[in-house]
Order: structure tokens, then C-alpha cells, then sequence
């Protein structure tokens, strides 16, 4: 059994940052959506950069990468027409993007750093890259097909400058360029600031959410796809991998911790972006990300113990 201890320091700490970003709108009236533009277009993009430069891509790595961004794809590309079919345009859009995502970062890193091996740190880190990757390319695309044509969503996917980042971290270690420690220093202080800002940002959202705007049905349907689908998806995935190679304990505990963190942060960020109903994402991540302490564990070890591990 996962010990719940192990999750409370993530719980909270990523919490207060909820509750600053709350009294920064509701004392400060602080705008959030500057903060979504600069995370989305500089400070993402630079983390991700950083994150692909530290883990020395290999085509193990990058083959997880790959394969965590094509299952996050397909969820949400089943997912968007039955989502279409019971909610309005922008709440599918949403909820569509929600379901190839989770809180893989900021929530999940913490949690792997406990319980994994340096080696199943790395073996995560790359999974998470691939459903980051998901966020900014397909995700994208899914959320902004709520109010934009297609030609208008394709034009926002490639101004995205983490898809650059992401050919830039690789072209950079396959020529195997060193880059000065110095810049490489410098580059540290980009993940706390984006942790920092992105759970703020919810708070931010929170503050101007009026009770009246709760939707019992897309928080539900949220609820449903993280902590029905997700886990269970990747305990099949888990299966079948052991059923076709050999699968080290530290990988199976990557994926299955993958499928079982509260919903992604990212989605407001967006939706805030985009101008997509972010108060309702915003509820649906605090929502999920309240009942982690609880599920996590629980979910973790039923799974491990399906899994033989």
C-alpha cells in the first residue's frame, strides 16, 4: 500500500498556491490571463526545452515520449464526439482536451521523486513529456475547435513555441552541442515558476467563479474520465506490455502513476488562453485534485497488486 503520507507535501503545497492565486484576484484583482499567455509561449516552452536537455533523450526515452503522446491523443479522440453530443461547444472542447491530460507535472514529479529510482524518475519524466506534448499539439487543437474554425486552430498550434522547443531540445543533444552550465543554471529557476503560476492561475480563476456556475454534468463527466478511465487504461497497458516484453517494476509504476494524478492544471491554463470557459475547468481540477490524497493511494495499490507487482 502507497503511503498516504507520501502525498500529502505535494497536496499542499500545490493548494497554497491555489489559495494565492485566489486572494490575488479576489484582493489585487489580478488579470490571469496574461499569466496564461506567458506560460503557454515562454515559460512552458523553456521548461520543456530544459526538462529534454536533463534527461538525455535516447530512443527508449523518446519511444515512451511517442507512445504516451498517441495514447493521450486517441482518449481524447474518442472522447470529443461523445462530449459534443451531451454538452455545449465550449464545455466539450474542454472536457475533450481534459481527457488525453492529467497533472502529470506538477502534481505527479513530486510523487515519482518519492517513490521511484532515479531510473524510473527518468522513465517518467519522458512519459510526462509525451502527454505535455498531447497538451500543446492535439489538446490544443481540440480546445480551440470550441469557437475557432479549423484553419484557425491549426494557425494557433503552429504558433506554439513548445513544438519548437521540443526540436530544438533534440536537434541540440543528437549533435551533442553542450550548452554552458551557466545558461543551463539559469534555466533551473523556469519549473518552479511554472508549477507556481499554473496553480495559481486556477486560484486566479476560482476567485471569479460565481456559484451559479457550477455544472454538476461536465465536473462529472471529468471526474468519470481521471478516475474511471485513466487508471484502468493504463493498467491494461501495463498487462499488455508484460504479456509482450519484459517490463521493469520501475516502468509499470511510471504508467500506472500516469493514469491515477488529478486533472491537469494545463487545462485552465488553455482554456484561459483561449477564452473557453476556464472557471469551469477550474472547479473540475480543484475538484479532482481534493480527492487525490484519498485515491491515489488506494488506486495505486489495487493496481499494483493487479498488476503482479
Amino acid at each position: 500500500m502507497i503511503d498516504p503520507g507520501a502525498l500529502l507535501g505535494p497536496l499542499w503545497t500545490l493548494l497554497a498556491f491555489v489559495g494565492l492565486g485566489w486572494l490575488a484576484a479576489r484582493r489585487l484583482a489580478i488579470d490571469p490571463r496574461p499569466i496564461a499567455t506567458l506560460l503557454i509561449y515562454l515559460i512552458a516552452p523553456v521548461t520543456f526545452f530544459r526538462g529534454l536537455l536533463l534527461g538525455e533523450p535516447t530512443p527508449h526515452y523518446l519511444l515512451l515520449t511517442l507512445a504516451l503522446f498517441l495514447l493521450a491523443s486517441l482518449v481524447a479522440a474518442a472522447i470529443n464526439p461523445l462530449a459534443r453530443r451531451f454538452l455545449p461547444p465550449q464545455e466539450s472542447a474542454v472536457l475533450a482536451f481534459s481527457s488525453g491530460t492529467g497533472n502529470t507535472g506538477y502534481f505527479g514529479l513530486p510523487i515519482a521523486m518519492v517513490l521511484l529510482p532515479p531510473e524510473g524518475v527518468t522513465l517518467y519524466l519522458f512519459c510526462l513529456l509525451g502527454v505535455t506534448l498531447y497538451e500543446f499539439t492535439v489538446g490544443f487543437y481540440l480546445s480551440a475547435r470550441g469557437q475557432f474554425s479549423v484553419r484557425q486552430s491549426l494557425a494557433k498550434i503552429v504558433r506554439l513555441p513548445l513544438i519548437y522547443a521540443f526540436l530544438a531540445a533534440l536537434l541540440v543533444s543528437g549533435l551533442g552541442i553542450a550548452l554552458p552550465a551557466a545558461l543551463m543554471d539559469s534555466l533551473a529557476v523556469f519549473p518552479s515558476t511554472y508549477t507556481l503560476l499554473g496553480m495559481m492561475i486556477i486560484g486566479m480563476t476560482l476567485g471569479r467563479v460565481a456559484i451559479r456556475e457550477i455544472d454538476l454534468r461536465f465536473m462529472a463527466g471529468c471526474v468519470v474520465i481521471r478516475y474511471l478511465l485513466w487508471p484502468w487504461l493504463m493498467l491494461v497497458v501495463v498487462l499488455l506490455l508484460q504479456t509482450l516484453l519484459p517490463l521493469s517494476d520501475e516502468l509499470a509504476l511510471a504508467l500506472l502513476l500516469i493514469g491515477v494524478v488529478p486533472m491537469a492544471a494545463n487545462v485552465v491554463v488553455v482554456a484561459m488562453e483561449l477564452g473557453i470557459r476556464p472557471e469551469k475547468g477550474a472547479l473540475a481540477v480543484l475538484v479532482t485534485t481534493l480527492a487525490a490524497p484519498l485515491l491515489i493511494p488506494l488506486y495505486l495499490g489495487l493496481l499494483l497488486s493487479l498488476a503482479g507487482l
